[in-house]
């Protein structure tokens, strides 16, 4: 028995080395193939510019072709998964934002994937606020003006987004919290119809994106009240944040990260963090994310590991105090 104990351990030894060393030969010779950046959304959006200025500036650096594709469908699920279950040489990564590293894992008890398992953190590579806009009928130009007005008219106030669980709908969640204050959610498909929806005074107010938000506030159809980041806009440096407008600690933002499939070796992603994060402080980069309310904003492997878990802890408790269900 003892024999047979040794001759397993030996083996397992060995097969440990052999992985040990093919894990090795993968990362020497990275990159060896063209570069896959899976974009889990359709094109046009946020996510697919980002994920075009990482294949852009990895082609460039590794001198190895980069090809974005797009893998849309169930939330981002779908093109998260693939990659989830890809090979973990480095050359297929995900480009994932705040609702599949962070509110999906919070919202859904069964996903495809665990987000904290199945994927090695490369690194943060954007951000993107909200800006609480309000219809120029609510008696408010600040944060705490409109809470005065929320609270001698709890339930009136109503809020739109694009849908439960959208980013526009956890952000009014988390400033009803944070302000004690009664307001009404409606759920819009999309948007656009609720962006609508507030322009028409249909609804009160809501938390917008950048980009269609600053037209309507210069046609003055919408008041800018505040901005979601932790840091004002360059795009809307006249607006303070929440934070500093009475609600301390208040942040919103949707985070674009790379990550790789788990087990992709620690060397390769160091060279991957290393060429984004240079490349992600550019000023090319800068003024084409800026064009889309985006700021760079990228992180070591580590940090970006912690920033998953703690945001997923917050946003957790969050849903779970709202009574957040996922449509």
């Amino acid at each position: 028995m003892r024999r047979s104990l040794s001759a397993l351990w030996l083996a397992a030894g060995a097969c440990a080395a052999a992985e040990g060393l093919s894990n090795d030969a993968r990362a020497q010779g990275f990159p060896s193939n063209p570069i896959r950046v899976i974009v889990p959304f359709a094109p046009g959006g946020g996510s697919d510019l980002v994920g075009r200025l990482v294949a852009q500036e990895l082609a460039d650096a590794l001198k190895q072709p980069a090809i974005v594709e797009n893998r849309a469908g169930a939330a981002g699920r779908v093109g998260a998964e693939f990659v989830a279950k890809a090979p973990a040489d480095g050359h297929t990564l995900l480009v994932a934002t705040s609702s599949i590293m962070i509110t999906g894992p919070a919202l859904y008890a069964k996903l495809p994937f665990d987000v904290q398992k199945d994927f090695a953190p490369v690194t943060l590579l954007a951000s993107s606020p909200y800006v609480l806009v309000v219809h120029p009928s609510v008696p408010a130009k600040t944060v705490r003006e409109l809470i005065a007005v929320a609270k001698s008219r709890p339930g009136v106030l109503n809020y739109a987004s694009a849908g439960s669980g959208a980013p526009a709908h956890l952000a009014g969640e988390l400033f009803k919290s944070m302000a004690g204050v009664d307001m009404v959610h409606i759920a819009y498909k999309g948007s656009a119809p609720a962006t609508m929806a507030v322009l028409a005074g249909e609804m009160d107010l809501m938390f917008s994106s950048i980009s269609p938000a600053i037209p309507a506030m210069q046609s003055q159809r919408l008041r800018g009240i505040a901005i979601t980041s932790a840091k004002r806009s360059a795009q809307l440096p006249q607006l303070p944040t929440v934070a500093e407008s009475g609600l301390p600690g208040f942040r919103v933002e949707t985070l674009f990260a790379l990550l790789a499939p788990a087990g992709t070796p620690q060397n390769v992603v160091t060279q991957l963090n290393a060429v984004l994060v240079k490349a992600f402080d550019s000023a090319e980069v800068r003024k084409r994310l800026a064009s889309t309310g985006t700021d760079p904003m990228v992180s070591t492997p580590e940090n970006l590991g912690k920033i998953i878990r703690e945001e997923t802890r917050i946003w957790t408790q969050v849903i779970r105090d709202a009574g957040i269900k996922p449509e």
